[in-house]
């Protein structure tokens, strides 16, 4: 049997790097990223998601959201996530 690298296995399903599709995958992913390191934020500054929302005026149910699934994020929330309710400071890059 032959054993397949992470990145095999994308190009195979998903398409190579540059195809909508695979494009698609790698932001999706990257957003799922940014709400597992939102929680582990939130979780090492021992807040619960109501917390959280109080701090930043929103809904425990968003910040729950936002958690599971990063997408539709805007900067202002995340700023006001990472600022406000965390205490914390968004680094941010661009790749080209």
């Amino acid at each position: 049997m032959e054993t397949k690298s992470w990145k095999k296995i994308k190009n195979e399903v998903y398409g190579i790097e540059g195809t909508d599709r695979r494009d698609g995958l790698e932001r999706d992913f990257e957003s799922f990223k940014i709400g597992l390191l939102l929680r582990k934020a939130r979780e090492d500054k021992h807040l619960t998601q109501s917390e959280l929302a109080k701090l930043v005026d929103r809904k425990r149910e968003y910040i729950s959201r936002i958690e599971n699934n990063g997408s539709n994020l805007t900067l202002k929330t995340l700023f006001d996530i990472v600022e406000k309710g965390l205490g914390g400071k968004v680094n941010i890059s661009i790749e080209l």
